[in-house]
């Protein structure tokens, strides 16, 4: 059966998720902030520097994980933020996480940086114990959810620059085929805690000096920094059909490769970004004229767009038939590069258009770059939200890229759910009152988790 229309042994399904970033604390969320064209990089009135900043990252229920207040302190706020976000996506998911303990399920999470390290090691050796090992070990991000919940897949933490995130997803599902994991949970986190990485990246070049991510545009100056994460819960789309979980996108395939020597060390290189993307769809059992929406790695440097652009013209737009321009967008556009866990955040913010049937706004473009021919390259970037039709017996596709700065690329190809199947037997009468359980480990999230309930409620 064609992977376009049925299920393969590539095909995995995204059956939970959740996130983390600035103006939005849920995928709901992030999809309200994208769908109303929101920029939520602000300027710190401190430090004068903009950003994509996430609230209460200083907050941690602790003893929700079993984790003792004293170690707690040690630990890298990024393991707590991956520890929430890993707890989230598998309530989205359906899945209670006492009932993964001794599964097969893997643990892939990426993450470059390590500021609280940094800011420990400032205050010298009297700040060492015998928890900051692991407390500041970027190992740890994953080790910690394998721990807490007891799982037996691979646990491992990926760096690779910028892709990290993405890559991590790719391993994940490579495990998923294999049948090394049976469940795998994806994710990336990043934080901005010491003043010492932003300097780092401000005066390599990186960093746009008026704080907004200029996308394929004229004005492509840098990018803003960004905080937060994502987590995805996946498996094998066979398995969760079987399994009767709601799917919300479907990796149809992937591939990751590098630039193996460009002019610089950080400098992209188009043929390695063809290459990487040439090779994803071709796993996907896809044509150019499949796609119609690519989540850029788009990070408005004026370097990197123009070389992004023309691989994706090459690959994708100039080879579309009637398929009409290809619509790209970047979401750093309304939160900022998370850097590590950019990836991650673009795969969700695909997977919402796939769902959704919509692709919203790229903030910040007025005028393409100069070296970014769009019409001859057969693109488009949407300035206003742009519906995506339905076309009947053919599900929508979206590709997703992500580049690290030393040239290691990736790009995922994403298809819409399949529809629900239909139930056997009679329909379901309509009921009547029904009482609704609700449970927490105190009366203050108790009270919290009715909040969200109504708040959920109200939205829908």
């Amino acid at each position: 059966m064609s992977p376009a229309h049925g299920v393969d042994d590539e095909a995995v399904a995204v059956v939970g998720l959740a996130c983390r970033v600035a103006g939005a604390d849920s995928a709901e969320e992030f999809w309200r902030l994208l769908a109303s064209g929101t920029g939520a990089v602000t300027r710190d009135e401190r430090t004068g520097r903009w950003a994509g900043r996430i609230a209460h990252k200083d907050r941690f229920d602790a003893a929700f994980f079993g984790i003792s207040p004293r170690e707690a302190a040690a630990m890298d706020p990024q393991q707590r933020l991956m520890l929430e976000l890993t707890w989230e996506a598998l309530e989205e998911a359906r899945i209670v996480p006492a009932d993964l303990g001794a599964t097969r399920t893997g643990v892939f999470a990426g993450i470059i940086n390590d500021d609280y390290a940094t800011l420990v090691r400032r205050t010298g050796p009297a700040a060492v114990s015998g928890l900051t090992a692991t407390g500041l070990h970027r190992g740890m991000v994953a080790n910690r959810v394998s721990y807490l919940l007891g799982l037996r897949g691979p646990s491992l933490t990926v760096d690779c620059a910028q892709s990290s995130s993405l890559v991590a997803v790719h391993l994940a599902c490579e495990s998923l085929r294999r049948g090394e994991s049976t469940l795998a949970l994806a994710a990336g986190v990043n934080l901005i805690l010491a003043e010492e990485s932003t300097l780092g990246m401000e005066r390599m070049g990186a960093l746009s000096p008026d704080g907004r991510c200029h996308t394929f545009d004229a004005r492509a100056n840098g990018y803003a920094r960004g905080e937060g994460g994502a987590v995805v819960v996946l498996k094998r789309l066979a398995d969760a059909l079987a399994d009767g979980d709601r799917v919300h996108c479907v990796i149809r395939g992937g591939a990751v490769n590098n630039d193996g020597g460009g002019t610089s060390l950080t400098a992209p290189e188009r043929a390695a970004q063809e290459d990487v993307i040439r090779a994803a769809l071709r796993r996907a059992g896809l044509t150019p004229g499949d796609i119609g929406y690519v989540e850029l790695h788009g990070t408005g440097t004026p370097v990197g767009d123009p070389v992004e652009a023309a691989a994706l013209g090459a690959v994708l737009g100039t080879a579309r038939g009637d398929a009409g321009p290809l619509r790209v967008g970047s979401a750093k556009t309304n939160v900022g590069h998370l850097e590590g866990a950019s990836g991650i955040v673009g795969l969700v913010k695909a997977a919402l258009c796939l769902a959704h049937g919509t692709v919203p706004a790229t903030l910040n473009h007025d005028t393409p770059h100069p070296g970014i021919p769009l019409d001859r390259l057969g693109l488009t970037v949407p300035t206003s939200a742009v519906p995506w039709p339905a076309r009947p017996g053919r599900p929508r596709h979206a590709g997703v890229s992500s580049f690290g700065m030393g040239g290691t690329n990736c790009h995922l190809v994403l298809s819409e759910a399949p529809a629900p199947r239909p139930e056997a037997g009679p329909a379901p009468q309509a009921p009547g009152a029904v009482p609704l359980p609700l449970s927490a480990r105190s009366e203050g999230a108790l009270r919290a988790q009715a909040a969200r309930l109504l708040e959920r409620w109200s939205a829908h």
